[in-house]
């Protein structure tokens, strides 16, 4: 997982409330188990008609949203499902950070072992958020995870608070499986010691 940076660009305004991870990533492109490929197919229903042409009054099919790398979203975003699919979907398009009021516990955490910085806010904050997202190309936000701050296009500063393990990991490009390997010379060292006293396991 790549280490998490500073995020400083256009930010796509989503205000919708209850988006769901089938909304996120629809069911019928959860056969992979690849993390790759799955941004195309991001808020498919929405981005696409029937015939698979974009529609273009939805966010990312406008120009100034099409490399966005920071989503506002509405309240309770990320329920239904815990499909992983959907942070996977989300990293793959290039988000790198969603801020809304409230999210899915589950897509939450997935969001973090994923390289991706959810970041709930009052709905007052979320909505000047949104406000300068509107903005398109005109705005630039700034998040900041070392400093826990998020700067808008006129230089107001929004603190936001994030858990200090989250965030080691975050900083450092640690998921999971990073984490156990930071243990490897503990975990050879125990099964060396195992080996010696009880050889017959």
């Amino acid at each position: 997982m790549d280490k998490f940076e500073t995020i400083t660009g256009v930010a796509a305004p989503l205000p919708l409330i209850n988006v769901d991870t089938d909304m996120i990533i629809p069911k019928q492109f959860l056969k992979t188990i690849k993390r790759e490929g799955l941004g195309v197919n991001l808020f498919d229903e929405m981005r696409y008609d029937d015939d698979g042409k974009e529609i273009p009054d939805f966010v990312l099919n406008q120009s100034a949203y099409r490399n966005a790398e920071i989503l506002v979203a509405g309240d309770n975003f990320g329920c239904g499902s815990s499909r992983e699919h959907a942070p996977w979907a989300l990293k793959d398009f290039g988000i790198k950070v969603v801020m809304a009021p409230s999210f899915a516990d589950i897509f939450f955490n997935n969001c973090f072992k994923n390289g991706i910085l959810p970041i709930p806010l009052p709905q007052d904050q979320v909505d000047r958020v949104m406000e300068d997202a509107r903005k398109g190309e005109n705005a630039r936000i700034s998040v900041d995870l070392e400093a826990q701050e998020i700067r808008l296009t006129d230089g107001e500063v929004i603190p936001f608070e994030v858990d200090a393990f989250k965030k080691h990991c975050l900083l450092e490009g640690l998921d999971d499986i990073g984490l156990t390997e930071q243990k490897a010379p503990s975990i050879a060292a125990f099964e060396a010691q195992m080996a010696q006293e009880r050889p017959w396991v």
